[in-house]
């Protein structure tokens, strides 16, 4: 039952959200337009449900082709992200599209945050278990590496700390939301969430 609530609450909630944030979304376009060349929203394949890859939509917040230079994000000045990348990155605006994810079904507004294939390759048997639920836009994960990104810059080898130490910190604090989930604990998340946003 809270699987399907949760399934119908995530659509009409994310439906509406996208009705009312519309000028937000389009004033938002208009300044990555302008500010740097490129399209405005960025997509890139992650790993949903069951292991099934579908389209994750931001808005773009680097200058086109830069993920051919890794998929990591190092420091908050990383020399990739546009002037306007920079604010929407750091006050997670550049998430908003995923709204449409939820719509579609792809994802939830509180789940593991999906991975690209190259990481999930790497999962044991029992991290793999994140794959039974829809990932979301945010999570326990989220929360505990907000500034991931700074994390990262301090290593002289970003990739392997975020393979040997981040992510499966990350994948241990998502089995123990699989664990433990409930609306009250969904409510939790978003207005932690929610918070930290607002407090920076």
């Amino acid at each position: 039952m809270y699987l399907l609530l949760k399934n119908i609450l995530d659509r009409f909630c994310s439906g509406v959200a996208l009705v009312f944030i519309s000028p937000v979304l389009l004033l938002i376009a208009l300044w990555i337009k302008a500010d740097s060349k490129g399209p405005v929203i960025y997509r890139q394949e992650r790993i949903g449900r069951g292991g099934h890859p579908f389209w994750l939509f931001k808005f773009r917040t680097m200058r086109p082709a830069s993920d051919r230079e890794g998929l990591l994000t190092v420091g908050g000045r990383d020399h990739r992200i546009t002037r306007a990348g920079y604010f929407l990155r750091k006050t997670k605006l550049d998430e908003l599209p995923q709204l449409w994810n939820v719509l579609k079904g792809d994802m939830s507004i509180v789940g593991p945050r999906p991975e690209v294939a190259k990481y999930v390759q790497l999962y044991n048997e029992d991290q793999r278990k994140v794959l039974l639920v829809k990932p979301g836009l945010t999570d326990l994960a989220s929360l505990r590496y907000f500034d991931e990104s700074t994390l990262l810059a301090q290593s002289a080898d970003p990739e392997q700390t975020y393979i040997r130490e981040i992510m499966p910190a990350k994948l241990e604090l998502n089995r123990e939301y699989i664990e433990k989930q409930s609306f009250g604990m969904d409510l939790r998340i978003i207005f932690r969430t929610l918070r930290r946003i607002v407090m920076g």
